[in-house]
């Protein structure tokens, strides 16, 4: 049986997201603003979810259609065979949205949804009542120019949390956003990344795990490893082909320095958890001292807005961080940053833009050559 999905991205990332989705062998990727839609068998909700850097989530779409009205919504959700992937026990909450659509109120829709949920599984189950005391199967409902689409998410916690990163310092870049930019930097098994404004450490850790090919999943588990029509042995499978593909012989060496020392503890105890702190060091340093090697590719989130509280330190920090590059050239340097002045500040156009969001924050990754 083929299952379809939707996996959630941040806009900017749809096409690295794309290839990844692709390289799992699945069929059918559809790559719309903010998403990658993709077909293929039950195993793709465990390879999927251990080994996507960019995508936010996974969701098997149910259903798709327009509803206007509470009976529309309803009957839509109804035709779902629900009773083939819930069992009688499954607790199963009810997420809403709804953007531009007739049906505006999300609480009376997650009822609507919840409701037709329940009738159907009464039905197909045979029962009376409905005890939700088993596993949980968290169904969404998004309702956008009004259509309806129906989903369950096999994610559970989003995919940015890799298990590596139990606190972080304020405003962190989330996994997922720093994966892409790893990915934009086309980081290879024998690079050497630098991260002068390091914070807890992802650019530096999302680097080595890329470099050793380590699935970011490895580390955490999933909602859908509780469901009943997902075969334990794809979690097995999908974990132990992932471990199989990790190059260990990869010759990646990570360095980040921070001017806060409990931020560099931060990012080592990070390191450490990722299974990359044998690659990656961490060291308290000024960014005036920053002398990066020639064959250094730099990928850095420079402290703004809520990490830099005025705008004129953050502008002196991009100031100096330029002087620092011009002074000691190196091979690439990728730099993302919300500051509309960064290259006036740093003193360079940009050899490239790419524009991404960081949550609801448009940011520009400026790429140097």
């Amino acid at each position: 049986m083929s299952y379809t999905f939707v996996a959630p991205c941040y806009f900017g990332t749809e096409s690295t997201a794309a290839f990844e989705v692709r390289r799992l062998g699945a069929d059918n990727v559809q790559v719309t603003d903010g998403r990658i839609r993709f077909e293929g068998p039950v195993s793709l909700i465990a390879s999927a979810n251990i080994n996507l850097r960019c995508a936010e989530r996974v969701m098997l779409l149910l259903a798709s259609y327009k509803a206007t009205t509470f009976d529309e919504l309803f009957d839509g959700v109804y035709a779902i065979p629900w009773e083939e992937l819930l069992p009688a026990d499954a607790a199963f909450p009810v997420k809403g949205s709804s953007l531009s659509s007739q049906l505006s109120s999300v609480p009376a829709c997650q009822s609507i949804v919840k409701k037709a949920i329940v009738k159907r599984l009464m039905k197909g189950h045979r029962v009376t009542s409905l005890p939700e005391t088993g596993s949980q199967y968290q169904v969404r409902v998004a309702l956008r120019k009004n259509l309806a689409e129906i989903f369950l998410d096999t994610s559970g916690e989003g995919l940015h949390k890799r298990g590596y990163r139990r606190n972080a310092n304020a405003a962190p870049l989330k996994e997922t956003l720093a994966a892409a930019i790893v990915d934009l930097g086309r980081v290879r098994r024998d690079t050497l990344v630098y991260d002068p404004f390091s914070g807890s450490g992802t650019l530096v850790i999302e680097a080595a795990q890329k470099a050793m090919n380590m699935a970011p999943g490895l580390r955490r588990r999933f909602a859908a490893e509780k469901y009943a029509f997902v075969p334990e042995k794809c979690w097995q499978d999908a974990r132990a082909e992932a471990l199989a593909a990790i190059r260990r012989d990869a010759v990646f060496e990570g360095v980040g320095t921070d001017i806060d020392p409990a931020a560099v503890a931060l990012a080592e105890k990070n390191a450490r958890l990722a299974g990359v702190g044998d690659r990656c060091r961490f060291s308290v340093a000024d960014v005036r001292d920053f002398a990066p090697p020639e064959d250094a590719l730099v990928l850095t989130n420079p402290p703004y807005g809520e990490r830099m509280g005025d705008l004129a330190g953050a502008a002196q920090l991009e100031k100096i961080l330029g002087q620092r590059l011009q002074e000691h050239p190196v091979k690439g340097a990728y730099i993302i940053t919300a500051d509309a002045e960064f290259e006036h500040n740093f003193g360079k156009k940009a050899s490239r833009r790419r524009k991404l969001y960081n949550g609801m924050i448009p940011c520009q990754v400026y790429m140097y050559y």
